[in-house]
């Protein structure tokens, strides 16, 4: 991997060495959008990728309204070639045969698609590119229009980082020190408080973690899974990471816990590598542990508390009493100094809301509400059990009073599963979870 990298470099060294690299540099250096053209106007390999290092040298120079900028220029200048893309109309309506659809195919795609694909070409060009997205969805909130440049981006990245271009590696405690940092840096379910509790995530004999990774991102990963082996199907994060549980040996284990994924790139937002990742380890583990014979997840429900907090206030089709309403109005951190009763009573309450908004809830499109559960049950998972109290860290009771999900993996009804969701919007939900549904108003 470091020789392709060095290789790359001494590449684009050459093609600077060709094109007279100087005038790109300092007092009347060529503006970007000069750079864009020269760029696309098919130089040899060398120079075109010593073309392609210079304009993301200058992009990486640009503040914010100066990417502002080059994003409009991507959008106005480099779209699809009017002329050329009238013309392929006009032979389609005259012929509208193979080679004439292939060439209306090719007129209509965007300039910047292939400018995108010859910026990939220069060294540390894919890394650079997805910096460059992750300040294009900044833009996007001052100028929407420039969606349009991010579906390029995404239809590119869709290719680029694809399942066959990705490796799983496992982290541990002797990963190298670089990528066990971004281990730390990128945990975003459950907070990593510094090195001795990484350790205790990665070193014992009943803890794994995986990671993806693409050749171009050489050290950093892309999205890794925190696994805990256990005998049980866990109903709180706190029986996971006590500092001072009992080790089990691996073997001895029968359930795999996936609690934590974590998606590191935000410039890679929109491109789904948890799907492959969860099935893949899954069979990893499978094959190293054949007593395994349960996979499942311990996920967060984070938009939760915000959507109780609308049915509170709006209780709608539900049947809700006065104290039923006031207590759902309870502010989740008073919670834990109630007294037994109440607290059943309100445990009892919050299962049955969370039931209704896993299986019943939707988008004004149809879509089921919750993010974490679209991607479990979108992945084939069944919705196996919720745990009231199974987050009682201070995020976990702002975003969900404190309630976590088992999502249940079987690698044989996986397909079955997915089918159901994808194309009936199915929830696939044990017997358990289905009796905390209250009865539906007549």
């Amino acid at each position: 991997m470091a020789f392709l990298g060095e290789l790359l470099i001494n590449v684009a060294d050459r093609g600077r060495a060709l094109i007279g690299f100087e005038r790109f540099l300092g007092k009347g250096a060529r503006s970007i959008d000069r750079l864009c053209e020269d760029l696309l106007s098919g130089r040899g390999e060398a120079s075109g990728m010593a073309l392609a290092q210079a304009v993301l040298e200058a992009w990486q120079r640009l503040d914010k309204p100066g990417r502002l900028a080059f994003f409009n220029l991507l959008k106005e200048r480099f779209g699809p070639d009017p002329e050329a893309l009238d013309k392929a109309i006009e032979r389609y309506r005259e012929a509208p045969d193979a080679a004439a659809i292939a060439a209306l195919h090719l007129a209509s795609e965007p300039r910047r698609q292939e400018l995108l694909r010859r910026l990939n070409l220069a060294p540390e060009g894919t890394h650079v590119l997805v910096q460059m997205r992750e300040a294009l969805f900044e833009a996007i909130e001052v100028e929407p229009d420039l969606k349009a440049v991010d579906t390029d981006f995404r239809h590119l990245f869709g290719s680029w980082f694809n399942r066959g271009f990705l490796v799983l590696r496992r982290i541990d405690w002797r990963t190298p020190a670089n990528v066990l940092e971004k281990i730390i840096r990128y945990e975003a379910v459950h907070e990593i408080q510094g090195w001795d509790d990484l350790r205790r995530r990665l070193e014992p004999a009943d803890r794994r973690c995986f990671a993806f990774f693409h050749p171009q991102l050489v050290d950093d990963p892309l999205i890794f899974v925190e696994v805990a082996l256990t005998t049980a199907i866990p109903h709180s994060i706190g029986e996971l990471l006590e500092p001072e549980r009992d080790v089990i040996p691996a073997q001895q284990a029968t359930t795999a816990v996936f609690y934590s994924i974590s998606n590191c790139q935000e410039g890679l937002r929109g491109i789904s590598f948890g799907n492959f990742l969860i099935k893949q380890v899954a069979e990893d583990l499978k094959r190293e542990l054949p007593g395994l014979d349960t996979f499942v997840t311990l996920s967060p429900v984070p938009g939760f508390a915000r959507w109780l907090a609308g049915i509170a206030a709006e209780p709608g089709d539900f049947r809700l009493s006065s104290e039923e309403r006031s207590e759902l109005a309870r502010p989740a951190g008073e919670t834990i100094s109630l007294d037994e009763l109440t607290k059943a009573r309100r445990d009892k309450l919050l299962g049955q809301m969370a039931a209704q908004y896993l299986l019943r809830a939707r988008t004004s499109s149809g879509r089921v509400i919750d993010p974490v559960a679209r991607f479990h049950l979108g992945n084939g998972a069944r919705l196996e059990r919720i745990n009231v109290g199974g987050n009682l860290s201070a995020r976990g009771l702002r975003e969900s009073h404190g309630v976590m999900v088992n999502y249940r993996y079987d690698l044989a009804e996986i397909e079955t599963n997915h089918e159901a969701f994808a194309t009936r919007d199915t929830v696939v939900a044990s017997s358990s979870v289905r009796k905390l549904l209250r009865p539906a108003n007549p």
